[in-house]
């Protein structure tokens, strides 16, 4: 049992040099990235506040659980262990869990599911089994997390045909961007290390990190905000940027500025 713990029990180890720069930690860069979750997270959580009280308080279980995503991360990186690699991914599957629990449409739920609470307990039922089957070919457990991914993009395309506010598409596209620069750089640390190795540039995991979180705001505040739209719409969802709304840059997150004089009445 004690091996699942070893230093460099994962059969995964990325591009960069191990025990390059600390002879306690691993993969120095890949460690040090995964404070970008602490950072992003406690953010995250405090913008989005006012949409989750009015929505459903779950919704901060989604950063919560980023957080432990970003701990989770530090342990695997700093010790290539077995155990940190298993926690690292299933602590992004439950993640994703939460996020189709909370907001998939209900318009696209399988006939025979009544309603959203039987739609989360499907989904709880479906991702306890997959972390119960992760455990037989952990190697392929990443990039069975990165085709979930796939489907997210289509749920989008699906939701946004008919959509024709700018500053929706926007986001949109910046939320399309910045995964797709991730994926790049996951996918070029994972097969073309030797290539990375030549120009002694083998980071490109440690950046996927800063730019997965970065994609993740986006893309769940535009999730989000769509979710709003129609389930809350007396709530009057609007789309603003912090530090300042005027860059349109930064964390994007949803403010409401519909009173209890505007809510529908039954």
């Amino acid at each position: 049992m004690t091996g699942v713990f070893a230093y460099e029990s994962s059969e995964v180890d990325w591009c960069e040099d191990n025990y390059k720069h600390s002879e306690n930690v691993v993969e120095y860069f890949n460690t040090m990235s995964s404070f970008i979750f602490f950072v992003i997270s406690p953010i995250m959580l405090y913008l989005l506040h006012p949409y989750a009280k009015e929505r459903n308080l779950a919704v901060h279980l989604v950063w919560i659980m980023m957080v432990f995503v970003g701990l989770f991360s530090l342990y695997f990186h700093m010790t290539l262990s077995f155990m940190g690699q298993m926690l690292d991914e299933l602590s992004i599957l439950w993640v994703l869990a939460i996020g189709y629990s909370l907001w998939f449409p209900c318009r696209h739920f399988p006939s025979f599911i009544k309603d959203r609470r039987m739609f989360s307990h499907m989904v709880l039922i479906i991702t306890v089994i997959s972390t119960l089957s992760s455990f037989i070919k952990p190697t392929a457990n990443a990039y069975a997390l990165n085709c979930f991914a796939i489907h997210i993009l289509y749920c989008l395309f699906v939701e946004l045909r008919s959509c024709t506010d700018e500053r929706v598409l926007r986001l949109a596209w910046a939320s399309i961007g910045l995964w797709v620069l991730a994926i790049s750089c996951w996918i070029s640390d994972r097969f073309g290390c030797s290539f990375w190795q030549k120009l002694d540039f083998c980071y490109l995991h440690g950046i996927w990190h800063i730019l997965i979180v970065v994609a993740t705001a986006y893309g769940s505040t535009l999730i989000a905000y769509l979710d709003a739209s129609l389930e809350i719409p007396h709530s009057l969802p609007d789309l603003q940027y912090w530090p300042r709304n005027k860059w349109s840059v930064g964390l994007p997150y949803i403010v409401l500025k519909g009173t209890t004089k505007t809510r529908k009445r039954c």
